[in-house]
Formats: structure tokens, sequence, C-alpha cells
């Protein structure tokens, strides 16, 4: 792949990092150089991981590679739709507006909340015992 990417844009979730490019291409998807199908095993994931190339009607017009680092599965999916929402609305603008009513360009805030001292984990609490 030594041809120079279209677009270069990331997407984060959680503790995912995931750096996308867009070449002209035939509709190749790769993630860490494995295919996206298998990457990404169940449908849920592969069509959360999918979605901004539906709403961008450009199934078959780009190579899309990959890479993710960090997290877990579901934030990793999370993380490439929105790097693959940023690079196609700053591929085309018109579509822009179609990304953001799907909802794709909104960053998902929710982290993981840090342990507190004297607690199991951020909330949960050791079991009360009266004798």
């Amino acid at each position: 792949m030594s041809t120079k990417p279209l677009v270069q844009a990331t997407g984060r979730r959680k503790r995912a990092v995931a750096r996308i490019r867009l070449r002209p291409g035939t509709g190749t998807v790769t993630v860490n150089g494995k295919d996206v199908k298998v990457y990404f095993p169940t449908d849920a994931l592969q069509s959360l991981a999918m979605a901004p190339i539906a709403v961008a009607e450009a199934e078959e017009h780009y190579d899309i590679d990959c890479t993710i680092a960090g997290g877990g599965t579901t934030g990793q999916a999370g993380a490439m739709s929105l790097g693959l929402a940023r690079a196609f609305a700053e591929l085309d603008p018109e579509r822009r507006g179609e990304l953001k009513h799907e909802g794709l360009l909104r960053r998902d805030p929710r982290k993981k909340e840090s342990k507190k001292y004297g607690l199991k984990k951020a909330r949960k609490a050791p079991q009360y015992s009266k004798r």
C-alpha cells in the first residue's frame, strides 16, 4: 500500500484509538492487517464499525486501512466508526449533515470510572458484617 491516502482521520472511544486511512479502490477494509470480518467476529461489532460507510454510500469506492490500539472490542469498533465518519465528512462535506444526523460524528464521552479507596471497584463496597 504505497499509494498516498486521500484522507487520514482519528477516532477514539474509551481507551481505544483508531487511525483511519482512505484510498481510492475497490472497497476492501483491513483492521490491523486483517479483514474486518475476521477482526470483528460478531455482526453487531461489524455493523457498529461499518455504519459510516453505509451512510456515506461509499461501499465500493474506497479501500480503508485502519490501525487500532488499546481498549476492548466494543471500544475499538466505536473508535473505528468515529474515525470513518470523520474521514467521510472531511472527504465530502455535503455528507456531514447525514453523518451528524445519524449521531456518527459525536464522540462517546463515557469512560471507566476510577476506583475509590476502601471500595473494591468504583462503587462496589465490601460486604457489610454486623458481627
